[in-house]
């Protein structure tokens, strides 16, 4: 179910903004074959996207300026059914 009332999505948004402050500083000193803190950060971006519109006008200025980096961050926020999903999509072209 989900929850749009606008007290619920103020809490979203400032979780995001934690997790996307907390994800570089956690990810920096711990060595740990996974990425954490690159993985909290891609939440907390997230969350924001989601419910910030001056965020997602932000962003998308952004990819419109670097399309190269826009291209990997969707790659990165999109959600797949199956990982290979993408690559079978894009390499038909």
């Amino acid at each position: 179910m989900l929850i749009r009332s606008e007290p619920f999505r103020v809490v979203q948004l400032a979780l995001g903004a934690v997790l996307m402050i907390v994800g570089p500083i956690v990810g920096t000193p711990i060595p740990v074959p996974f990425p954490i803190g690159l993985v909290l950060f891609g939440l907390g971006l997230a969350l924001v996207l989601r419910n910030s519109l001056w965020a997602r006008w932000r962003y998308v200025r952004w990819k419109r300026r670097y399309p190269r980096a826009g291209k990997i961050t969707e790659f990165g926020l999109q959600r797949h059914r199956r990982f290979g999903d993408y690559f079978r999509r894009n390499t038909n072209r």
